[in-house]
């Protein structure tokens, strides 16, 4: 009885294993290729194919790039004469928002994990108010999709000490 199993189970791996052979190859384009193979040397890019709106970090309207304010190295764009003073009496409050905005208008580069400051796998990703942000790992990655909105955007850019850097650093040490 045993051999008869054993004899049944072989021929059927064996029809099947001809049956792949008899369909021969398959046509072109039927499989992407493989994905690159990570380096540990990933930076982010800042999404500039994909047309994000950046937003006043005090109101959420659209930026007006007149009304500007100094902000960690880069420039922070508001709605309106108002704002630049709101956000100058307490920039903490909206920092998260600012370094958002830094990211989606290309001052603020990723280049680690925004909460460990570890390599990025860029097959962990989130998207963040229209920005794609990668992380290290699955626990890093787990952290991001607990949080919505607002909370969100804090979480990720409050603090972009770890895992962002200013573009234009990031382009004058690459000319060294």
């Amino acid at each position: 009885m045993k051999t008869r199993i054993a004899f049944a189970v072989s021929a059927f791996a064996l029809a099947l294993v001809a049956d792949a052979f008899a369909q021969g190859p398959l046509p072109p384009g039927t499989y992407k290729a493989d994905p690159p193979k990570y380096t540990g040397t990933t930076v982010v890019q800042n999404n500039a194919e994909k047309k994000v709106e950046p937003k006043c970090p005090i109101s959420g309207k659209p930026i007006n790039k007149e009304y500007a304010v100094d902000f960690d190295g880069g420039k922070v764009y508001m709605c309106c004469e108002n704002c630049p003073a709101a956000f100058k009496k307490d920039s903490a409050k909206y920092a998260a928002k600012a370094h958002l905005q830094m990211v989606q208008t290309g001052e603020l580069t990723q280049v680690a994990c925004p909460f460990s400051g570890h390599k990025l796998d860029p097959s962990k990703t989130v998207e963040v108010e229209g920005v794609i942000v990668a992380f290290c790992c699955d626990d890093c990655l787990a952290k991001a999709k607990k949080a919505k909105g607002d909370e969100l955007v804090s979480l990720v850019f409050k603090d972009t000490a770890k895992g962002f850097k200013l573009t234009k650093d990031i382009k004058k040490d690459e000319a060294k």
